[in-house]
């Protein structure tokens, strides 16, 4: 499951989506996102305005004094049925958009005499849509004040691979089209069963491309320990 994406640094000053989605800087920073860390996200506040706001990645234990991180990502098969996620499915969905997402396959350790190391390394692939343009990741997050003002926090849904990314790994994040904005980010009346509609594999093997992040670095090929 997607452990890391990045994002390019001027998006974060956008404010209108509709902007965001046709913004393609060529010069920009590109910014790396990974679990604890924060994200903007884009989700709708009081007044039903979508907004967007800095939100940790990770739903964590808040009852030890250190933050733990607890879950990452949320099946879509159970987002609106297990009670650590059903509220927030309900009640505060929102998206994220990347540049591209990574994936891991798990490599094979094999020892310098090449027989098998019993264990597996993960190389890192980075996915991304073949035009350029922003993907957008379908979140759902937990808001609370400890007493330093409202925080958020939120974790990826993620669905089955499709064909393309089945080729690295099982799950994927969940994609979605424009179009599906104003229902997933709440804009739109629905009932459950239409917003779990949304919840599907997207294929896309012919608008996006998949590629190794670091062509250099290879599986470790340790010695076989002495009997």
């Amino acid at each position: 499951m997607c452990g890391k994406f990045t994002q390019m640094a001027t998006w974060r000053e956008v404010h209108r989506f509709s902007t965001l989605l046709s913004a393609r800087p060529n010069d920009d920073e590109e910014l790396t996102f990974t679990p604890m860390r924060s994200v903007p996200v884009v989700h709708l506040d009081a007044s039903g305005m979508r907004i967007i706001s800095p939100m940790v990645w990770g739903f964590t234990d808040r009852v030890a004094e250190r933050r733990r991180p607890k879950h990452m990502h949320a099946r879509g098969e159970t987002v609106h049925q297990l009670p650590t996620f059903r509220d927030g499915f309900r009640r505060r969905r929102g998206v994220t958009w990347v540049k591209t997402f990574n994936e891991g396959l798990e490599v094979p350790v094999v020892f310098t005499d090449d027989t098998p190391a019993g264990k597996t390394w993960t190389q890192q692939w980075r996915i991304r849509r073949s035009d350029g343009r922003p993907a957008i990741i379908g979140v759902i997050f937990d808001e609370f004040d400890v007493g330093n003002g409202i925080e958020r926090e939120f974790v990826q849904v993620t669905v089955p691979a499709n064909a393309l990314i089945s080729e690295i790994t099982d799950r994927m994040p969940l994609l979605l089209e424009d179009e599906d904005l104003p229902l997933w980010l709440g804009e739109a009346e629905a009932a459950e069963d239409q917003v779990c509609a949304l919840i599907r594999t997207m294929d896309f093997s012919d608008r996006w491309e998949m590629f190794v992040e670091d062509p250099a670095k290879k599986p470790p090929r340790p010695r076989k320990p002495k009997v």
